[in-house]
C-alpha cells in the first residue's frame, strides 16, 4: 500500500512541476551523432512488456497466438506463385552435382540459386543455407556454396567467395560440406546481395531501401523473411527431398534468419543458428553494431517489440530441433543478451517437453565465425535429429 501511495505521489508531483510552467527545457535530446539514441531510450526500454512473450502457461495456445501475430507483422502477403524451376547450368563435383537453377521466389522476383544434389539422391535430407550480411553485397549465395562458371564475372565471384570462406568458415563452403554428407542443398541471394544487388550498393544504401519499403507498407526484413519461407517451400517440394527432414542453417544475419524461419515456416523441420541471437534489450547498448541503422533494416520488423522479444519469436519454433551457437568474444552479439535469450528458449522447449531437442552453445573465446569444429558439431547433431 505504501508503495502505491509513493508512486501516485510521484506522478502527481511530476504533473505539478509541469503545471507550474517551468522555464527549463531540453537543449540536447540525441545522445550522439552516430549510432544515435534518444537520451530517454532507457525509459522506453522500461516500458517494454512483450505482451505476447513467453510467461509460462499452455505452450500450444501460446504458440498459436504468437505465430498468428508474428506472421501478421513479418509476412505481409501470402504468395503462391508457381516456382517454375529451370536448370541453366550444372557441374559435377565429388559425390554431388552443382546446379544453377532459376525459380520464382515471389510474384515479383525470379532468382538464380545454387542447388546441390548428392549422386543418387532419393528422398534425402535437405538444407537451406542462409547467408550472412557482412556489408558484403557483391556475393550472397556464394558465401555458402562454391560458385562456378566460365565468365570473368564467375571468376571474380569465386575469388571473393573463397576469401569469405577463409575469413569466416575455415576455408570451407558450408553448403558443399553438407552436400558431401548427403544433403540436398539450396542457397539463394537475399534482396540486395549478389545477383539481386547493383554496382556501388553499400552499407549506407540500405537506409533509403529500408525507409522506402516502409513507405510502401512493407519492409526490407519482411521481404527477406517471406522469401526465406518461399525458398523453404521450394526446397521441400523437390522430388529428391524428404519433406520431414528439411533444415535451415545460417550464420550471422543468416543465423537470425534461421531461427526466424524455423518459427515461421511449416516446411522447416530443424534449424541451426550461428552467431546471431540475443534479446532486443541486449542489443540496445551503447556501441552495439545494430545501433548503426542501415544494416539493422534487414532484421527490423516495425512494432514487433510491443509483442515478442527475439527469443520469443525463436521459441515459436518449439518443439522442432534447434541448435544455437555463439561465442563469448563475438563482437556482434553481446554475451549477456545471448545468455538471457538462451534461458528463455530453454524454458519454452522445456514447457513443450522437448528440451532434448534444443542445444545452446556459447563457446568461451569464440568469435564471429562458423569454424570447421562448430560445423562438424552441427552436422553431427543434425544427423542425430534426422535419424
Amino acid at each position: 500500500m505504501k508503495k502505491i501511495v509513493s508512486i501516485v505521489a510521484g506522478v502527481l508531483l511530476s504533473f505539478s512541476l509541469f503545471a507550474e510552467g517551468s522555464k527549463e527545457y531540453v537543449k540536447q535530446e540525441i545522445n550522439a551523432n552516430d549510432r544515435c539514441l534518444p537520451t530517454f531510450y532507457e525509459s522506453i526500454l522500461k516500458k517494454w512488456e512483450f505482451s505476447m512473450g513467453w510467461k509460462d502457461g499452455n505452450p500450444k495456445k501460446w504458440k498459436k497466438a504468437g505465430l498468428e501475430k508474428a506472421r501478421e507483422l513479418i509476412i505481409q502477403n501470402e504468395d503462391k506463385t508457381p516456382f517454375d524451376m529451370v536448370v541453366i547450368a550444372e557441374e559435377q563435383r565429388e559425390g554431388y552435382k552443382a546446379q544453377k537453377v532459376v525459380f520464382n521466389i515471389s510474384a515479383e522476383s525470379r532468382v538464380l540459386a545454387y542447388l546441390l544434389i548428392p549422386d543418387g539422391a532419393k528422398k534425402a535430407p535437405a538444407a537451406l543455407m542462409l547467408h550472412d550480411h557482412g556489408s558484403k553485397f557483391t556475393i550472397g549465395k556464394e558465401k555458402m556454396v562454391k560458385p562456378f562458371g566460365d565468365t570473368e564475372e564467375d571468376a571474380k565471384k569465386l575469388a571473393e567467395a573463397e576469401n569469405w570462406a577463409a575469413r569466416y568458415f575455415g576455408e570451407r563452403f558450408v553448403g558443399d560440406e553438407m552436400a558431401k554428407k548427403g544433403y540436398v542443398v539450396l542457397s539463394f541471394d537475399a534482396l540486395g546481395w549478389g545477383d539481386r544487388s547493383v554496382d556501388g550498393f553499400k552499407t549506407g544504401s540500405q537506409q533509403s531501401l529500408g525507409s522506402n519499403l516502409f513507405n510502401m507498407g512493407t519492409s526490407f526484413a519482411g521481404i527477406i523473411a517471406q522469401e526465406d519461407c518461399r525458398a523453404a517451400k521450394f526446397l521441400a517440394s523437390l522430388p529428391q527431398v524428404d519433406k520431414k527432414k528439411v533444415a535451415c542453417v545460417g550464420f550471422s544475419m543468416g543465423g537470425f534468419r534461421s531461427w526466424q524461419l524455423a518459427a515461421l515456416s511449416d516446411d522447416i523441420t530443424a534449424g541451426v543458428a550461428v552467431c546471431w541471437f540475443g534479446t532486443m534489450k541486449g542489443h540496445i547498448k551503447i556501441g552495439d553494431g545494430q545501433l548503426k541503422g542501415n544494416s539493422a533494416f534487414s532484421m527490423l520488423h516495425p512494432t514487433i517489440a510491443k509483442f515478442l522479444d527475439y527469443p520469443d519469436v525463436a521459441g515459436l519454433a518449439a518443439p522442432k530441433p534447434m541448435y544455437f551457437i555463439g561465442g563469448t568474444d563475438d563482437a556482434v552479439n553481446p554475451t549477456e543478451g545471448t545468455k538471457e535469450a538462451y534461458e528463455i528458449v530453454h524454458k519454452i522447449w522445456k514447457a513443450n517437453k522437448a528440451e532434448d531437442k534444443l542445444k545452446t552453445e556459447l563457446i568461451e573465446g569464440g568469435e564471429h565465425a562458423y569454424l570447421p569444429e562448430q560445423q562438424d558439431s552441427s552436422f553431427a547433431w543434425l544427423a542425430e535429429q534426422f535419424k
